[in-house]
């Protein structure tokens, strides 16, 4: 029996190690095919294509639980927007401008931006560590988005891609308060299905829009791995993985693994893109990874929902 247990965390562990690695993929992809697929684009159907394989399987659920949805839409559009919708579409707008390593540094943050936006909007109670933790990662944030130069900060010159990826990870802390405020009583994949189908529909008008002021892009056959990867690998994948971990080790446990997203992103990075890394990288870096083990540590159950990324 114990040894089964004992297999079973170890399986969480590595489904959470897997998670890390393909998050840090999705930044990788999204900087790699810069040029070739717009990032409004890449959203739209990398989702689509996502929907397409959780039909079959979700729909049912979905189609017995049909009440709550035509009770509950406005929530389930709220969430979706904020998740599939727009924290996706600006991860890959930020990649325009910015590098890999940049965005899974700055996503890092998540639990941090949750952390705050729970104190700001729910008056969740902040420890003094917490505090600390918050302050720490956000020093680390301003370090990073400033290149380590701090006359970047006096003259607000700032890359545009890591202000907007602020701007995505200040979504998934928003959409995180938002799922605890709303929360929805669905099933696990019931809910999943219908996060994926409304963000679609909200990406839509966006993706419709860009269509007609940029036109479209040319898909050959090489950029149909990419696709498949960002559809299934830090969709589907990751989602069912990171579930599993918080389920089975706990939230906090689970949070760990969110330092190897940026580890896994300056391997990947080094060795597609050719990035590397910098001083400003390591000192802001280490500055997060300390206000994330302040601001984690005995976290509450509900301060790391599952990830759209």
């Amino acid at each position: 029996m114990q040894a089964t247990k004992s297999s079973s965390v170890w399986l969480a562990y590595g489904g959470l190690t897997l998670t890390a690695l393909f998050w840090a993929g999705n930044a990788v992809i999204a900087r790699g095919v810069v040029g070739e697929i717009p990032p409004l684009a890449l959203s739209f159907w990398r989702w689509t294509l996502a929907l397409c394989i959780l039909l079959p399987f979700g729909l049912p659920r979905v189609w017995r639980q049909r009440d709550i949805v035509k009770q509950r839409w406005p929530s389930l559009l709220a969430l979706a927007a904020f998740s599939v919708g727009a924290f996706n579409t600006l991860l890959y707008l930020s990649a325009q401008t910015t590098t890999a390593l940049n965005i899974t540094l700055l996503n890092s943050t998540i639990p941090v931006m949750v952390a705050l936006l729970a104190w700001i909007i729910l008056g969740d109670r902040i420890r003094l560590a917490q505090a600390q933790g918050i302050g720490l990662a956000l020093v680390g944030m301003l370090i990073i988005i400033s290149r380590g130069n701090w006359h970047n900060l006096a003259n607000l010159a700032f890359q545009p891609g890591d202000l907007i990826m602020v701007c995505a990870v200040f979504c998934w802390g928003f959409f995180s308060v938002l799922l605890r405020r709303q929360a929805v009583p669905m099933d696990p994949l019931a809910f999943l299905t219908c996060q994926v189908a409304f963000g679609v529909l909200v990406i839509l008008p966006f993706y419709l829009g860009d269509l007609l002021l940029h036109g479209g892009f040319h898909l050959r056959p090489g950029l149909v791995p990419p696709f498949l990867y960002v559809a299934i690998f830090p969709g589907l994948l990751a989602y069912a993985f990171w579930n599993h971990g918080v389920h089975r080790v706990g939230p906090s446990r689970a949070a760990m693994f969110m330092y190897l997203n940026p580890v896994f992103a300056a391997v990947l990075a080094g060795l597609f893109l050719g990035e590397h890394l910098s001083l400003f990288h390591l000192f802001g870096g280490i500055l997060i990874l300390l206000g994330l083990i302040l601001t984690t540590r005995q976290a509450g159950p509900s301060s790391l929902p599952a990830s759209s990324e």
